[in-house]
C-alpha cells in the first residue's frame, strides 16, 4: 500500500508547482491562460537541451524558469498592448511555443537516460532515487508556497490580487493593471516551466507533446483542493491546490488500477473537471428535487 502511494505523491508534488502557477492566473488574476500547454513543454525542452549539451542540470532548470517567464510576458503583451482577448492571446502563445519547443529540442523527443539531472545530484549524497524525488518535490513546493505567500502579501502582490478581484476599482486608485497582468502571467508560467523541467528530468525524457491538456490537469487539481480543503485564507488556498494535485494523481492511479485505459485519461480528466465546475448547479438541482419530493410527501400525509 505504501509503495502504491509513493508514485502519486512524487508526481503530485512535482505537478503541484504547475498547479500553483495555474491557480495564480485562474483564481488570483482571473485570467484564463492557455499558455500553460506550451510553457510546460518549454520548461522541459530547455532543461533537457541544456543537460544533453553538457550544462549543469540546475542551470538548465533555472534557464527553463526564465524562459517560462518570458513566454508568460509575451501572452501578457498580446493581451495588454495589442488588446487581444485573454483566451486568444493564450492560444496564440501556445501555438507559437510548439514551434519554439521543436526548435529548441531539434527533434520531437530528447532522452535523458544515463544523464545527470537535479535528482542525480541528490542521489550522489547517498539518498535513493525515489526518495530524492520526494525530497526535491517537497522542497520545491514548500519554497514556492512560502515565496508566493510573501509576495502576495506585499503591496505589489495585493495590487495583483485586486486586479483579479475588481480591475476597474484598482485602476481608479492609480494601479497600472496592464503591468499587474504581465507580472502575474510571467510568474505563473515561470512556475509552470519549472514543473515541466522537473517532470522531464524525473521521467527521463522531454517530449514535444507532453504539455497537451496541462490546463485541464491544473484546473482539476485546483478545484479538488478547494473542495477538500477550502479557500478561506491565502495560505490555505496555496496549500489546498498542492493537496489537490496529490489527490488528483492518486485518483488517476486508482482508476488505472481498476482497468481504465491510459488513452482515456484525458477524457476522464475532462469529465472530472466538468463535474467539479458544475457542482453548484448539480447541488441546487438535487436540493430542488429533494424539496419537491418532500413537499409531495407532506401533502400526501396531510390528506
Amino acid at each position: 500500500m505504501a509503495a502504491f502511494l509513493v508514485g502519486p505523491l512524487e508526481l503530485g508534488l512535482l505537478w503541484g508547482v504547475m498547479v500553483l502557477g495555474v491557480y495564480l492566473t485562474f483564481r488570483i488574476l482571473d485570467f484564463p491562460d492557455l499558455t500553460v500547454d506550451g510553457s510546460f513543454t518549454l520548461g522541459a525542452a530547455v532543461a533537457a537541451h541544456m543537460i544533453i549539451t553538457g550544462y549543469d542540470p540546475w542551470l538548465g532548470t533555472l534557464l527553463a524558469i526564465l524562459c517560462g517567464a518570458i513566454a508568460g510576458s509575451v501572452t501578457g503583451f498580446l493581451h495588454t498592448q495589442l488588446k487581444i482577448t485573454p483566451l486568444l492571446a493564450g492560444i496564440l502563445s501556445m501555438i507559437a511555443l510548439y514551434s519554439v519547443n521543436l526548435r529548441i529540442m531539434g527533434k520531437s523527443m530528447i532522452s535523458l537516460l544515463r544523464m545527470d539531472t537535479i535528482f542525480t545530484n541528490i542521489v550522489d549524497l547517498g539518498v535513493s532515487k525515489q526518495l530524492s524525488v520526494l525530497i526535491l518535490g517537497l522542497a520545491a513546493v514548500i519554497v514556492v508556497i512560502f515565496l508566493l505567500y510573501l509576495f502576495l502579501e506585499t503591496e505589489l502582490g495585493l495590487a495583483l490580487r485586486a486586479t483579479g478581484d475588481n480591475e476597474q476599482m484598482i485602476r481608479s486608485l492609480g494601479v497600472n493593471t496592464n503591468t499587474m497582468k504581465v507580472i502575474g502571467l510571467s510568474l505563473s508560467n515561470a512556475l509552470i516551466a519549472f514543473s515541466g523541467a522537473m517532470i522531464a528530468q524525473k521521467q527521463g525524457f522531454a517530449d514535444v507533446g507532453m504539455g497537451i491538456g496541462m490546463i485541464i490537469v491544473g484546473l482539476a487539481s485546483v478545484i479538488i483542493g478547494e473542495v477538500l480543503i477550502g479557500n478561506n485564507t491565502l495560505l490555505k488556498c496555496l496549500t489546498a491546490v498542492v493537496i489537490g494535485s496529490i489527490v488528483y494523481r492518486l485518483v488517476i492511479a486508482v482508476v488505472l488500477q481498476l482497468g481504465l485505459a491510459p488513452t482515456d485519461l484525458k477524457l476522464f480528466t475532462a469529465v472530472l473537471v466538468a463535474l467539479a465546475l458544475s457542482s453548484p448547479v448539480l447541488k441546487s438541482l438535487i436540493a430542488g428535487s429533494t424539496g419537491v419530493a418532500r413537499g409531495k410527501g407532506e401533502k400526501n400525509a396531510g390528506c
